[in-house]
């Protein structure tokens, strides 16, 4: 039997422990790594590639090929690709790491940090797909996970590592709903899923990650509100996980503004 849900991953920031980036310089590490998924019905992961192709024609018409990149947007064009999102039929979980938090510094380990968020990853979108179930009756219930391929990382030694967790009594995954052996990797350009993972990974990131003149920005993260995985208003236990959490990562004024309105 087909699976019932198709899940595309991707990333914002990046692995480094060190030499963090600054308001006002260039280069340096990013303060955050944010790992998320985009989650569709298998039955209309083709309609995806018809909501990539209205954010193109819409915020990028002049651009070459069909493929696109939230960070090339302005500001105006990445509301307008949220707005876009909003609404359809897709569901946005997402774990961001802060890597200057003290706890951090443990993940040494070429792709350890990475491994880790994502293993919280997947339970959420391990507990949505089950609370989709009772709508979702097509294909055996099971999700297919795509990443967007990264650079260095064994995707045979993920589905190990996710298979090390499933033997162990550490996470809560609701391994049912996860497919182990169909983990696999596609290139950003090939996978419609796999931009609107972008879209909606970089719309949290933007609220977190500052930019050159160490601003944040709020808006395209409310214009998804309706799409991030929640549960009765409660979004930081499920769609939105934040490491450590938001009493404990120290987030400025503006951050904590954001995010507690998804409390």
């Amino acid at each position: 039997m087909s699976h019932s849900y198709i899940v595309y991953i991707d990333e914002s920031g990046d692995d480094g422990l060190a030499k963090f980036r600054n308001p006002g310089a260039s280069g340096g590490a990013s303060h955050w790594l944010v790992i998320g998924a985009c989650i569709v019905r298998a039955s209309r992961d083709l309609e995806l590639v018809t909501l990539r192709d209205s954010i193109k024609s819409e915020c990028a018409p002049q651009k070459q090929g069909r493929s696109i990149h939230f960070k090339d947007f302005n500001h105006n064009q990445k509301r307008r690709a949220a707005q876009i999102i909003s609404g359809k039929p897709v569901r946005f979980a997402v774990v961001a790491g802060l890597k200057t938090a003290p706890e951090a510094s443990v993940f040494a380990a070429k792709n350890q940090l990475y491994f880790y968020l994502t293993r919280y990853l997947i339970e959420r979108v391990s507990w949505l797909c089950r609370d989709l179930r009772p709508l979702v009756r097509e294909g055996d219930g099971r999700a297919k996970i795509i990443f967007s391929r990264r650079g260095g990382l064994s995707y045979d030694g993920f589905k190990e590592y996710l298979r090390r967790l499933r033997d162990s009594p550490e996470t809560s995954v609701h391994w049912p709903t996860i497919d182990i052996e169909a983990v696999e990797a596609q290139d950003h350009s090939r996978k419609a899923g796999l931009q609107i993972a972008d879209c909606g990974v970089s719309a949290v990131a933007a609220a977190l990650e500052k930019d050159v003149y160490g601003n944040v920005e709020g808006t395209y993260i409310r214009e998804l509100a309706g799409n991030i995985y929640n549960r009765n208003g409660n979004y930081l236990s499920y769609g939105l996980k934040l490491l450590p959490n938001i009493e404990k990562a120290h987030l400025d004024p503006a951050q904590t503004e954001i995010l507690l309105r998804f409390r």
